[in-house]
């Protein structure tokens, strides 16, 4: 057997034997034996790609919905750094990828060779560990070698503290194909029972108690880990919780789904300033939230890993694994003044809602109270999200996703792909014309690849219709040309390239059956840009009004 071909086998097998169960594969020469090796191997999926791009984020959708490590191959050269955005989300979002990149040997390195570039720490610090494997050899000793080195490396991306991207760099010299001999100096079998190296993880260290008190808030951002039980421990302290909807805490009594509004009223914020806040996850979305946390007495973040967390503002006094909340005595008026002003806040925008036709947070609000129990909508991280997070009404049974890492548009296609490929139920995903446009790759299936059952839900205001919300939109005269970036592309033509089922909606009451369907398949509801400003604050400004008549 040449030594491309065993170290191939031989790390797709260790691979597999830790868990790995999923496979992403962008075909090029140099990774052949990468490429053979998975193909081989019936224990894993395999999901080829032609867009290295696309196939990363693809990945990392499969990984963010798992929870478990993706191998993502390629061949040398630029397929590699095509990989670079998709890590960067990875690693801010805390996504396990494992990263296998084909390379030329270092005899061919800085010759001018093609397809060669210095692949050595190529994404810097956005993984949590590299290795160079080294060119395989047929001697004693590499087998444990590159055994106990998949393991470590498997290990180091599931976490559980830190999960994130790892880096192995495998240089291969010719032939990279199967020579039809099996022959090698020492046995390629790995363990009988399992991985060659077994990990254990520790318990987590003692949870940090905190003193009773009924004015408490908890706030839950993306990413969040051990959500529910902290929910359950709001509630019976009687603190409101705040969730963003990638956090998944928007649920129950307790849910104040309208936070973004009743924050951004002085009158409100002012005289709802807690004890304690405690955050879980990275809360990113709304301003309001973000400068109001500022202002609280004590701000515990919980971080499973104490080296890295998440504190945009600067305003955490504590950061604990763990924190014990306690049930408080006392009456509920700390709640009930929040719930009072939620429910009023809910009515006005509500009203404004369903006064004015089909609009993006109109779209949004409706999206995520028609989806069936069980589904995964994964959302854009520009416009779609915040929506999401201003006019989404408290339910149980969806789980929203988005790639609120880095926050950026690109790959959100492939990422609700793999996300839906790795969901046991119906998947759908809301998206703006240029996140989709920016991604249209993803769309791309070859007749044999698995097939996931997503529905693309395209908000298409011909731009990028979040600057028309920010201060560049006073911005006149090059408003539309630098940010505004109007395009004219017409989505029912880039959803006959590929053949893909495309629907338009024109009406409020044409989502439910538009949604229906099975497969991947489009629905494309037209906005415009200026008018969906001018509604976003006649939205603030009903609620606004609203919460200062429930005071």
């Amino acid at each position: 057997m040449n030594p491309a071909t065993a170290l191939a086998t031989v790390l797709v097998d260790e691979l597999v034997r830790c868990g790995l169960t999923e496979v992403v594969l962008a075909p090029g020469s140099r990774s052949a034996p990468l490429a053979l090796a998975a193909h081989a191997d019936s224990r894993v999926r395999l999901h080829v790609r032609i867009d290295e791009r696309s196939a990363a984020f693809l990945a990392l959708g499969l990984a963010r919905r798992t929870g478990r490590p993706v191998a993502l191959m390629c061949t040398s050269g630029t397929a590699a750094a095509n990989f670079h955005p998709a890590v960067v989300e990875a690693h801010e979002s805390g996504i396990p990828l494992l990263l296998l990149t084909a390379d030329r040997p270092p005899e061919l390195r800085d010759t001018g060779a093609s397809q060669t570039i210095d692949q050595i720490k190529m994404y810097g610090t956005a993984v949590r560990w590299f290795s160079e494997v080294g060119v395989p050899e047929d001697r004693p000793g590499q087998v444990a070698y590159w055994r106990s080195l998949v393991c470590r490396a498997y290990q180091r991306s599931l976490g559980p503290a830190d999960p994130g991207p790892v880096h192995l760099n495998l240089a291969f010299r010719e032939p990279l194909v199967p020579d039809g001999d099996a022959s090698w100096c020492e046995p390629l079998d790995g363990d009988a029972n399992g991985p060659w190296v077994r990990t254990r993880v520790a318990p987590p260290a003692s949870a940090l108690h905190l003193p009773p008190t009924r004015r408490g808030v908890l706030v839950v951002g993306d990413g969040a880990a051990n959500m529910r039980r902290y929910v359950a421990a709001a509630g019976m302290a009687g603190w409101p919780v705040l969730s963003e909807p990638t956090g998944g805490a928007r649920y129950g009594d307790h849910a104040v789904s309208t936070y973004h509004f009743l924050l951004g009223a002085p009158e409100f914020a002012d005289r709802h300033r807690p004890d304690v806040v405690v955050t879980l996850g990275r809360p990113g979305l709304s301003r309001p939230l973000l400068n109001w946390l500022r202002y609280a007495e004590e701000h515990i973040v919980v971080a499973p890993d104490l080296t890295r967390w998440p504190d945009p503002t600067r305003s955490a006094t504590q950061v604990a694994q763990a924190v014990e909340i306690p049930v408080a005595a006392g009456d509920d008026e700390w709640l009930r003044s929040w719930r009072r002003a939620d429910a009023a806040a809910r009515v006005a925008i509500d009203e404004v809602l369903d006064a004015g036709g089909l609009s993006e947070p109109r779209l949004a609000r409706d999206l995520a109270e028609q989806l069936p129990n069980g589904a995964l909508l994964f959302s854009g991280s520009s416009m779609p999200i915040r929506d999401l997070d201003q006019a989404m009404r408290p339910r149980r049974g969806l789980r929203i996703l988005s790639n609120r890492g880095a926050a950026g548009i690109d790959g959100v296609v492939s990422s609700a792909m793999g996300a839906a490929l790795a969901h046991n139920g119906p998947s759908y995903a809301l998206m703006g014309d240029l996140t989709f446009l920016h991604d249209q790759n993803g769309l791309i299936l070859g007749p044999r690849e698995p097939r996931p059952d997503l529905c693309l839900v395209v908000v298409n205001n011909d731009g990028g219709g979040i600057f028309s919300l920010l201060p560049q939109a006073a911005l006149r005269d090059p408003f539309e040309r630098v940010f505004g970036t109007s395009h004219g592309v017409d989505l029912a033509h880039v959803a006959a390239s590929t053949g893909t089922p495309y629907t338009f909606v024109g009406e409020a009451e044409q989502l439910p059956k538009a949604l229906r369907g099975e497969g991947v398949r489009i629905v494309e509801v037209h906005t415009d840009r200026e008018p969906n400003a001018v509604l976003h604050a006649v939205m603030r400004d009903a609620a606004h009004t609203a919460i200062r008549g429930a005071l």
